[in-house]
C-alpha cells in the first residue's frame, strides 16, 4: 500500500487518540501484558482499547463511580485493565486467565459474540433480568442473553455505516449529495459509475476507486462477509438461535453471489482485500475512494480532517451487521455485589448518554430519545465533548457536527435506526471456530484464480458442518 500524505497521516494517529482531552487528572488505566492475580481489592475490569483514547470516556466513567463510592465511604473502588493485543488476543487472554483463575478480574467487557462461549463455560454469572431493561435498543438487549438467561448487560453498540464523499458527488454533477435516507448497491454502483466518468477530466486528485471496507484476514472479512449474506435476494441465516448450523449450499451460493457482486474490481479498493479498520479508514480520509464501510467511531475521527460539507453518513445498502460490547460478572469474582452495582452504573442511563457524546454507539434509546437524559458531570460532560486535533498543536477542540441537544448530528436519524434494524453474526459457543473457519472459506474469493460460487459454497458448507452442530 503506497505512503500516505503527511497531512492526513494523522488520521490513523487519531483513531488511537482521538480522546486525549478527556484524560482529566484520572490515573491511566493499566495495560495487561501478563495475567497476574489481583491484591489490591479493587474491583477490576477487564477490556480491550477504548477508542476515545487513553483515559477516555471508559476511565472517565469508572473514576466517576469511584467518586461516589468515596462520598459514600462503601470502601469499593474499580480499577480498569486494558488488554493489549487484537480482539482475538484478548479473548484468548481472558479465556486462560478466568479458566486459570490466574488473574483476579471482576468484570469483564465482551465483544457480543463471546456471550454465548462465556456463558457456557460457566466463566460469567447470570444477572438479573431487570440489569437489562426495555429502554435496551431490543436488537442489543438480544446480544445479552444465552440460553434465555442474562449473562451480560450492554455497554457500547457498534454498527456497519456507509461513509462518503459528498464533495466528491458535487463535483462530478450528482444534484443530491444527502445520501442519509439510505440507497441500495445499485443506486451506489451508479454513484461510482458517474465519478468513474469523471477519469481524465476533473476528477478528484487521488481518487482510485469507489468503495473500501475490511476485507483482511480477520474479523472484519466475517463481518463484512456475513452483512453481504444478510443482504442476499433470500436474506441468508448461517444458525439459529441456539448456535446450530442451518444454512443449504443454495443458501451459501446466493449469499457468495451478493459479495462476490460487492468486491468486484472496478468498485472496489483492491487494498481493501487486506484493509483492517484503520487502514480503510485512512484510504478513504486520503481520498483514494468516494465510499466507506465503517463503524460509528469513524463519524468522529473524519471529521477532524473532512468538513462537514466533504463528508456525509448513512445506512449502509443491505443489511449492517451489530458489534459492540456487553460488561459480564465472572464466576470468580470476590465482590459480586459490588460489581453489580458497577456494571449497573457503567450501562445506566446517563453513562450511556456520555458514551454517545464521546463517539460511541450508546445501548439504550433514551440517550438518543429523551433530551431530558444529559451527561450531566461536568468533567464527564468535558471529556465526552473534547478531542484533540492534530492540527491544532494539541489544543481541546470538538469538531465532531452535533445536533441542538449535543449528541453527535447523525445519531438520532441514522445510528439509532441502523442499530435497531442490524443484523447478528452467529450467535455460539463456538464462535471462534466459526470465523476462523468462514474467513478462510471467503479468503478464496480474493486468490488469483477463485472457485465459482458453487464450488465455494460446497466447500464452506463441508466446513462449517465440521466446526458447528446441525439444527
Amino acid at each position: 500500500m503506497e505512503s500516505r500524505t503527511p497531512a492526513l497521516r494523522w488520521v490513523l494517529a487519531a483513531l488511537l487518540m482521538a480522546c486525549t482531552a478527556c484524560t482529566g487528572d484520572s490515573a491511566p488505566a493499566r495495560s495487561a501484558t501478563t495475567a497476574v492475580p489481583d491484591s489490591s481489592g479493587d474491583i477490576v475490569v477487564a477490556s480491550g482499547r477504548d477508542v476515545t483514547g487513553k483515559g477516555g470516556i471508559r476511565q472517565q466513567l469508572i473514576d466517576t463511580w469511584n467518586a461516589r463510592q468515596d462520598r459514600l465511604h462503601t470502601g469499593r473502588h474499580a480499577r480498569l485493565v486494558e488488554l493489549p493485543g487484537s480482539a482475538d488476543q484478548q479473548r484468548s487472554q481472558l479465556l486462560g486467565a478466568l479458566q486459570s483463575d490466574s488473574a483476579q478480574y471482576d468484570v469483564i467487557n465482551l465483544d457480543v459474540t463471546w456471550v454465548p462461549e462465556f456463558a457456557d463455560a460457566g466463566l460469567i454469572l447470570p444477572l438479573p433480568e431487570g440489569m437489562v431493561g426495555p429502554d435496551v435498543i431490543p436488537s442489543v438487549a438480544g446480544t445479552a442473553r444465552w440460553n434465555g438467561k442474562v449473562y451480560a448487560v450492554p455497554f457500547n453498540s457498534d454498527v456497519g455505516l456507509l461513509y462518503y464523499r459528498s464533495d466528491y458527488l458535487k463535483r462530478a454533477g450528482v444534484q443530491n449529495t444527502d445520501l442519509s435516507k439510505g440507497l441500495d448497491w445499485a443506486k451506489l454502483k451508479e454513484l461510482i459509475d458517474t465519478l468513474d466518468e469523471e477519469r481524465g477530466k476533473d476528477r478528484p486528485k487521488g481518487f482510485e476507486k469507489g468503495w473500501t471496507a475490511q476485507f483482511g484476514a480477520y474479523e472484519g472479512r466475517t463481518v463484512n462477509g456475513v452483512e453481504a449474506f444478510a443482504s442476499a435476494q433470500d436474506a441468508v441465516t448461517l444458525t439459529d438461535g441456539h448456535g446450530r448450523y442451518t444454512a443449504s449450499v443454495q443458501d451459501l451460493e446466493n449469499g457468495l453471489a451478493e459479495l462476490r457482486n460487492r468486491t468486484q474490481g472496478p468498485y472496489l479498493l483492491k487494498d481493501a482485500l487486506r484493509s483492517d479498520e484503520d487502514e480503510s479508514l485512512t484510504d478513504f480520509a486520503d481520498g483514494r475512494t468516494a465510499f466507506l464501510r465503517h463503524w460509528p467511531y469513524a463519524y468522529r475521527t473524519l471529521h477532524q480532517s473532512l468538513r462537514s460539507t466533504q463528508v456525509g453518513v448513512a445506512p449502509l445498502p443491505g443489511k449492517a451487521v451489530l458489534g459492540g460490547q456487553n460488561l459480564a460478572l465472572t464466576r470468580s469474582s470476590g465482590q459480586m455485589a459490588g460489581a453489580r452495582d458497577l456494571i449497573g452504573f457503567l450501562t445506566g442511563a446517563e453513562s450511556e448518554r456520555c458514551l454517545l457524546d464521546a463517539g460511541f454507539a450508546a445501548t439504550r434509546k433514551s440517550a438518543y430519545q429523551n433530551n431530558a437524559v444529559t451527561c450531566r458531570s461536568e468533567k464527564l460532560n468535558a471529556a465526552a465533548s473534547a478531542t484533540a486535533s492534530p492540527l491544532s498543536s494539541g489544543e481541546s477542540t470538538d469538531l465532531m457536527p452535533r445536533d441542538d441537544h449535543g449528541r453527535p448530528r447523525y445519531a438520532r436519524d441514522i445510528l439509532l435506526p441502523a442499530l435497531t434494524e442490524a443484523v447478528s453474526r452467529p450467535r455460539t459457543p463456538l464462535y471462534g471456530a466459526f470465523t476462523q473457519t468462514f474467513t478462510t472459506e471467503l479468503g478464496k474469493l480474493f486468490t488469483d484464480d477463485p472457485p465459482s460460487d458453487s464450488e465455494l459454497a460446497k466447500d464452506l458448507d463441508e466446513s462449517l458442518r465440521r466446526v458447528l452442530p446441525d439444527g
